[in-house]
């Protein structure tokens, strides 16, 4: 046995004997910041739910509900400390869901959703499972080299599920620990992953965003033919490399578009996506060529950082049209290579947006050229959905 494997063997012996022991009765519960704000982003509703302590009792009283948490609790207690049969007792059933999702529906003074609060209970429910089984079961999700954990020592999943699982068993304020651990559990896994990047920008509309924000209230939106030109992202495929191949050719596009004047704004979109955990978010470094290869001014750029696929490219532009105030009667263009702006105009992609995101992120036009189609924003796309939990 190497003397890494002693170290961490004696981890786990350690840990098992730790895990058995309560915490103490003093130990009191403090903010994490950075656990706080993935909470608010991923999940509005939980994350409200834990703030309102009335709500919150409600909710832990209702018919069939203090059963119900008594048999997860069991289920998860029968795991002993084997850290998987653990996490997989934290997948919520359809069953168990569906009963949380109808008792949240009747409680006052929560957010409202354009759905309903029954619903989006069931999404931010089911963004808890996807969590866990991606990052804690290992389970491979529709696109493994963007979404997925990736290659994982042993011994270092069994330190993240045995992280994951400590800390969501340690006091945090304003948590929903008090309802289930399984959403701390979920955050938790996240944060031991290192994949948080759903809160890396915040807010959207300051940082790098700030000077055109600021420009978005002062412009006349009808004296301009687009309301924006939206900038696919579509790479890096290369380790270590900021911008891929195609994403530079997607930028000489764009800037040479924007030079004809009838867009105020581009919008370049694109996360960590290519290849999987990136330390670059394609969208800023689109920004930073666009102002220093091409000389665009910075207040004329918008980075939309999170999204990593196509369909939550056009979603997330969608929201970032209707936080500058764009009007949703008015065309976006779409810039891209030919292969992706095909694909974009296809009925598959369509079927993508329904099986995806669960609704059509906005109208696709008709390609101008082979390169460029028209797009049309939903007011759907203000929609949060954590089952995506890293570009909502």
């Amino acid at each position: 046995m190497t003397g890494r494997a002693v170290r961490m063997a004696t981890l786990f012996v350690t840990a098992a004997t730790v895990a058995l022991t309560p915490a103490p009765a003093c130990a009191g519960a403090v903010r994490d910041s950075v656990t706080e704000s993935l909470s608010q982003r991923l999940f509005p509703l939980l994350d409200a739910l834990a703030r309102d302590p009335a709500a919150l009792r409600a909710l832990k009283g209702s018919v069939g509900i203090p059963a119900l948490l008594e048999v997860r609790q069991a289920r998860r207690a029968d795991c002993g400390q084997d850290p998987l049969c653990r996490a997989q007792a934290l997948i919520w059933t359809a069953v168990e869901a569906d009963h949380i999702a109808r008792a949240a529906a009747t409680l006052p003074g929560l957010p409202a959703f354009d759905d309903g609060r029954s619903a989006q209970a069931r999404r931010e429910l089911e963004g808890v499972n996807v969590v866990v089984r991606t990052y804690g079961l290992g389970q491979v999700p529709p696109y493994p080299q963007i979404d997925g954990a990736g290659m994982i020592d042993p011994q270092e999943r069994q330190a993240r599920l045995q992280a994951a699982d400590w800390l969501s068993a340690t006091p945090r304020a304003q948590s929903a620990q008090a309802l289930d651990p399984g959403i701390d559990y979920a955050l938790a896994l996240l944060d031991v992953s290192d994949r948080i990047d759903a809160i890396g920008f915040e807010p959207l509309t300051g940082g790098a965003n700030a000077a055109a924000m600021a420009r978005a209230r002062t412009i006349d939106w009808r004296r301009h033919r687009y309301s924006a030109l939206i900038v696919t992202g579509v790479g890096p495929e290369v380790v270590d490399m900021a911008l891929s191949p195609f994403g530079k050719y997607h930028l000489r596009l764009a800037a040479s578009r924007f030079a004809q004047g009838e867009a105020p704004f581009l919008i370049v979109t694109g996360g960590r996506a290519h290849p999987r955990a990136t330390r670059f978010a394609e969208a800023e470094r689109m920004r930073d060529a666009l102002i220093e290869r091409y000389g665009v001014p910075a207040d004329a750029i918008l980075i939309e950082p999170y999204a990593r696929h196509t369909t939550t490219n056009l979603r997330n532009a969608s929201r970032l049209l209707m936080a500058m105030g764009a009007p949703l009667d008015q065309d976006a263009l779409i810039v891209c290579n030919p292969g992706q702006s095909a694909a974009i105009e296809s009925v598959q992609f369509v079927k993508r947006n329904q099986d995806e995101l669960g609704y059509q992120p906005g109208q696709i036009g008709r390609r101008l050229s082979p390169t460029e189609l028209l797009f049309r924003p939903s007011r759907a796309s203000a929609r949060i959905d954590p089952r995506d939990p890293l570009d909502p």
